[in-house]
């Protein structure tokens, strides 16, 4: 019997081993955890194309907004921690909904692994044109004139176009009504139309609107100025100093995705953000691009956590 075990072992080892297919062999999907037309979408529309080219397979984007990000990352928590779903992370989604939800379907830090930052974007203030204030200093007056009735609009509560909206009215010691809405897309359509007044939100969007008018930009909640729009001031220079915030992509996976395939995601990430095509156009719509890859990504997403999480728990603010 044991001569019949070897002999069996001899003959499986003489046989050919079948390759494993390389990866990826079929499309990759992107969750973006946000609705059509809004920030992310834009950014994420751009990466997918870059990675899609690198990796020689389609990158297909889905959009799976609401809840400030969470129906979207559920969904892609669901799906085989295999690769071949990624998700498109924000400042929002990424860190601030561990801060704003108290029941939370899953921990963002345990369910999610870094795979590399795409970059970062300022944010910027805008109004509808038929707002009276052409400078930030005209639209603050305004407000102080107007408390309770002037509007400001958000991708959703808890998300950081509504905390920099509500942060915004504090620093200025005045009453804005906040308006959320199911992404910063809807938010957008409704800001141009004139049924909301304000919006703090990330730059890519409002870069070609700011130019042909159909919004007005009054500052950068930015320490320095963008190229995109270098004639737009820092809110610092518009008379409102320390108003600073800004928002980031970062791609990740599921945790449990192997290291060799997080690997291949994460240069894939790298050479899309560092090919001119790529990154042209995001410096075009205001992103300053990093193309780093899951170490640093790492770093910086505890830096984020460390500094969120407390002003979070400090104001208040819930989203449950």
């Amino acid at each position: 019997m044991r001569r019949l075990i070897v002999c069996l072992a001899m003959l499986a080892a003489a046989l050919p081993v079948r390759a494993q297919p390389a990866y990826p062999d079929r499309p990759v999907r992107m969750v973006i955890p946000f609705a059509p037309g809004g920030a992310a979408d834009v950014v994420g529309r751009i990466l997918a194309q870059g990675m899609g080219a690198d990796l020689g397979q389609t990158v297909v984007v889905e959009n799976r907004g609401g809840s400030g990000g969470i129906i979207g990352s559920q969904a892609a928590l669901q799906a085989p921690a295999d690769g071949y779903t990624i998700v498109l992370h924000t400042l929002s989604s990424g860190v601030m909904n561990a801060g704003l939800y108290s029941n939370m379907p899953f921990d963002l830090r345990r369910a999610f692994a870094p795979v590399g930052l795409v970059g970062t974007v300022p944010n910027i203030i805008v109004v509808n044109p038929n707002v009276q204030a052409r400078t930030l200093q005209d639209f603050i007056a305004l407000v102080r004139a107007n408390p309770g009735r002037i509007t400001y609009a958000s991708s959703g509560p808890g998300t950081i176009v509504h905390l920099s909206g509500h942060l915004l009215a504090n620093m200025i010691g005045a009453e804005m009504v906040h308006v959320p809405y199911r992404g910063s897309g809807p938010a957008l359509t409704d800001l141009m139309a004139g049924t909301v007044d304000l919006m703090v939100d990330t730059l890519p969007p409002y870069v070609a609107l700011v130019r042909e008018g159909r919004v007005r930009a009054l500052a950068m909640a930015s320490r320095n100025r963008s190229a995109a729009l270098p004639d737009v001031p820092t809110a610092a220079e518009a008379g409102l100093p320390g108003y600073e915030t800004y928002n980031w992509h970062a791609v990740f996976v599921a945790t449990g995705t192997p290291a060799p395939i997080v690997a291949r995601l994460e240069r894939a990430l790298r050479n899309a953000v560092a090919a001119p095509a790529t990154r042209n156009r995001l410096v075009e719509l205001g992103v300053e691009p990093r193309g780093s890859g899951a170490d640093e990504l790492e770093r910086f997403w505890d830096e984020q956590f460390r500094i969120w999480i407390p002003i979070i728990r400090a104001s208040g603010a819930t989203a449950n």
